[in-house]
């Protein structure tokens, strides 16, 4: 990506003695038509060029159950979570994406469609892309989306650097770092928000083929070993991604996976519940 990434001190609001923070994260995935997930239950791909109807259906429930029901189960918790959203979810479902906003969320931009990655698109293309996704989110929930994280988390040589020039102020295509970094570009400044992929239900459960309860078993043998990590006292300083998708884990399974991952964090002496953006205030010094 362009741009240079700097190390920035740990910031005065972390907790003195909480070395773990762990985000949540929920993406709201779409595909515009005639796209589908390439990946899903079945399994196996359907021939060339057949539209699979199943897969669409499949991720199509994120927006019209899963979604609600993460979000009611989080309000109900008092846990505050990032939702990167599609632009093309927050085209067709308003009330929707409002409503995460309205109710304390922030709505992060996860690409216009997630048939479309970045790292395809001429400069112009992705430029329009993520302008087009700026303006309905904003349109939607009256603010401009902060965050962004590019579909498959697969960003191109320029996506910093415009998402510096478009307003946008972290950027959470990063995976070689456990903690956020500026990233200075000719456009401004980023915050690079490390991604991690540990405790995510799409490798976890639908890739690799585990029972929901690994979700919740990685996560508790991250947290509890985290102080082994290092000499310090609570292990080292660092970032943890709790990611749901809703049209995964927002069904009954998953959705009890998070209810337990989230108690695992309450109860450690070490970790905290947080958020992209929130870490990304912390950061910014605001």
């Amino acid at each position: 990506m362009a741009g240079v990434a700097r190390m920035s001190p740990v910031p005065a609001g972390w907790p003195s003695d909480r070395r773990l923070a762990v985000s949540v994260s929920v993406m709201l995935e779409g595909w515009e038509s005639p796209d589908a997930p390439g990946i899903g239950p079945m399994g196996n791909p359907l021939k060339p060029g057949v539209v699979d109807l199943q897969a669409r259906s499949w991720a199509d429930y994120g927006a019209k159950v899963g979604a609600w029901r993460l979000l009611d189960l989080l309000d109900r918790d008092c846990v505050r979570a990032v939702f990167y959203t599609s632009g093309v979810v927050a085209d067709l479902y308003p009330e929707l994406t409002a409503a995460i906003a309205a109710r304390g969320h922030k709505v992060a931009a996860h690409g216009w469609s997630q048939g479309t990655l970045p790292a395809y698109l001429p400069p112009e293309a992705e430029e329009a892309q993520i302008i087009r996704c700026a303006e309905v989110i904003t349109a939607r929930t009256g603010q401009h989306p902060a965050g962004w994280l590019s579909p498959r988390c697969t960003p191109s040589a320029l996506t910093s650097t415009l998402l510096a020039k478009h307003g946008f102020r972290w950027h959470a295509d990063m995976f070689d770092s456990d903690l956020p970094a500026f990233i200075d570009t000719g456009a401004g400044r980023v915050l690079g928000m490390p991604f991690t992929m540990e405790v995510n239900d799409m490798p976890l459960y639908v890739r690799y083929g585990n029972e929901p309860e690994a979700f919740t078993r990685t996560l508790a043998k991250i947290v509890e070993g985290w102080p082994r990590l290092s000499a310090e006292p609570g292990g080292p300083l660092g970032c943890l991604d709790i990611t749901l998708h809703a049209h995964v884990f927002g069904r009954p399974y998953g959705a009890l996976a998070m209810l337990d991952a989230l108690a695992v964090v309450r109860q450690s002496a070490h970790a905290w519940l947080t958020d992209h953006a929130a870490l990304q205030t912390l950061y910014e010094g605001g």
